[in-house]
């Protein structure tokens, strides 16, 4: 053979196969039924044998065979997070998966994102997962309090998970903030700073989460005795641009406010573009007070009052609790409610 056949046939030659189960049960010296089962954390299997079996399928750079899992067990170990492609709102959407990534890190389970814009009819997605199972399990967002996806996922007994919380009488498992308590404690650090005349800019009225805020909001004008200026014409979903005409209309008003709470710091982005257009000074003339998802808001302005919520804490949470129902957890014992802290 001349040296250019034998360059050919090293070309030409096949790669090493990819890692199996028995490569990893060579190298730890247990049986393949134990790596098997140690891969899909099962509980009958000791910690330590799992982490040694995990180093070194991580080691070789092991993947399971997803087409041979579904033919044998049924599953896809995917887990599909449905979300609106509107939804830009600080980062919502990447704090969201990383969140979810992580807590399925080491698992068998993998995300896929299966995306449908505003224009669409929510349901669409959701009826693709389930009728071709290309998932396991799904996340919801932007929950309704009657939503139809809901009462869909439970009737075809699917495993799922909301972000946020629905009013049916139906028991799922959900994540939420507690947009009631930022809402109260917003109204009182706003009345603590002198302001009496308060407006809120709400999530959009169909979303349970306007309701548990705007409920927030008036607990906290009754026990402060502050007075609502109402701005019901605005929520945070509208563009920025849109927002921030709506807020300068509020602010023309002979009874403008002189406290504004914000749903979200994209909200507040545009509700300070607007009180400076109209020469008013943040933390003088006027204060608000925004959740934020992001540092960026603070560093905006240092004056704004802002209250955390960690979209990545959600993303953990979610991810863990549609595990929990694939692995047949009730529903009732997967609901989590992340408490805001102080405004500062």
């Amino acid at each position: 053979m001349t040296d250019v056949e034998k360059a050919g046939a090293t070309e030409a030659a096949p790669q090493s196969a990819p890692p199996t189960l028995k490569t990893i049960a060579f190298m730890t010296g247990l049986g393949v039924t134990t790596v098997s089962r140690a891969l899909k954390d099962a509980p009958e299997i000791g910690e330590e044998t799992k982490r040694r079996v995990q180093l070194v399928a991580r080691q070789v750079g092991y993947r399971p065979n997803r087409a041979g899992v579904r033919l044998r067990t049924g599953k896809t170990n995917v887990i599909s997070l449905i979300l609106n492609t509107d939804e830009q709102l600080m980062g919502f959407i990447s704090d969201m998966i990383a969140g979810v990534a992580a807590e399925l890190a080491g698992s068998p389970y993998h995300l896929i994102l299966t995306p449908y814009s505003g224009s669409e009819d929510p349901m669409t997605p959701v009826r693709y997962v389930v009728e071709t199972h290309s998932a396991d399990g799904i996340i919801l967002s932007q929950t309704r309090p009657d939503d139809p996806r809901v009462r869909y996922l439970t009737e075809h007994n699917f495993p799922f998970a909301t972000h946020g919380r629905t009013q049916m009488g139906i028991a799922h498992a959900w994540h939420d903030f507690d947009n009631h308590a930022f809402a109260l404690k917003a109204v009182r650090a706003l009345a603590a700073a002198g302001r009496r005349r308060l407006a809120l800019v709400s999530p959009p009225p169909h979303l349970t989460y306007n309701r548990h805020m705007s409920e927030g909001f008036t607990e906290g004008l009754a026990e402060c005795g502050c007075t609502e200026i109402p701005f019901r014409d605005a929520s945070i979903d509208l563009p920025i641009e849109e927002l921030k005409e709506r807020a300068l209309q509020l602010l023309h008003r002979p009874n403008a406010p002189d406290g504004i709470v914000c749903g979200s710091g994209a909200a507040a982005f545009a509700v300070v573009s607007a009180l400076e257009e109209v020469g008013l000074r943040l933390g003088r003339d006027i204060d608000v007070a925004t959740k934020q998802s992001s540092k960026l808001v603070k560093i905006f302005r240092r004056e704004l009052l802002t209250v955390n919520e960690d979209f990545r804490l959600a993303g953990r949470q979610l991810a863990k609790a549609v595990k929990a129902r694939i692995d047949g957890i009730p529903a009732d014992t997967l609901q989590t409610l992340a408490a805001p802290d102080d405004p500062s």
